[in-house]
């Protein structure tokens, strides 16, 4: 869905959500859409499958198409397009695979832990939103708090965590030549973000200082850096 504003200043700008989140929760809630809206920019509204509106099928081997979902859903003119996690994830496959699609790329929330598959971490997360978390991890609780916010179908997340999902590498990322900011916090899990940066031909980073993986969205110093890096301030 395209979230028109009056007096377009530039290209729509695709956000894309995190695991558990939606369009409305990440950004509408946080303020995203009524700041770009401000600036006359255009917005499309996405939610990955599994999440929010979107369908949500509990077999891992639906989820087999959820970047190409997202690609289908792009205007043919090219999108400046923020992402933050999984969302993050899925915009740099898109975005390398499919770089006259875009403009310029924001991912938040992502670094090392983007290069070589983590199946430990993957199983524990499924299994937290299935409701069986680590009660001695405060990542794993967080998730099966995030995964009984009202509106998620825990059986349909944990899916989408166990999904076949395309992998990223730095030979990858090699044709991902749009301009790409990244941000992350000092406190994310995700850190740290030098591999990512390095993997990325026109990168730059953004450090948030006392921000860790889950108040990212919501930071100021996110929501102004790529603001500003979009040319909507």
């Amino acid at each position: 869905m395209l979230l028109a504003c009056p007096g377009v200043t530039g290209p729509c700008v695709l956000l894309l959500h995190g695991f558990t989140g939606s369009f409305d929760r990440t950004w509408r809630d946080n303020g995203w859409v009524d700041l770009l809206h401000d600036v006359g920019r255009d917005v499309l509204e996405v939610d990955l499958l599994g999440h929010g509106n979107a369908p949500k099928p509990h077999d891992p081997a639906e989820y087999a198409d959820l970047e190409e979902r997202v690609l289908a859903a792009l205007p043919p003119e090219p999108v400046d397009a923020v992402g933050f996690s999984m969302g993050a994830r899925v915009l740099l496959y898109l975005a390398a695979t499919h770089p006259e699609r875009f403009a310029k790329v924001v991912v938040a929330g992502v670094g090392a832990n983007l290069f070589g598959a983590d199946a430990d971490r993957g199983a524990m997360i499924a299994d937290a939103v299935s409701g069986r978390p680590d009660p001695e991890n405060p990542i794993s609780l967080h998730f099966a708090a995030l995964a009984a916010t009202e509106g998620n179908d825990p059986e349909a997340l944990a899916a989408c965590m166990r999904r076949p999902s395309p992998p990223l590498t730095p030979e990858l990322l090699a044709g991902l030549t749009r301009p790409v900011l990244v941000v992350l916090g000092d406190r994310d899990f995700a850190g740290p973000a030098d591999p990512l940066v390095e993997a990325l031909p026109d990168a730059r980073l953004k450090t948030l200082r006392g921000v860790d993986h889950f108040a990212t969205p919501k930071d100021f110093g996110f929501i102004d850096a790529a603001l500003s890096f979009l040319g909507a301030v």
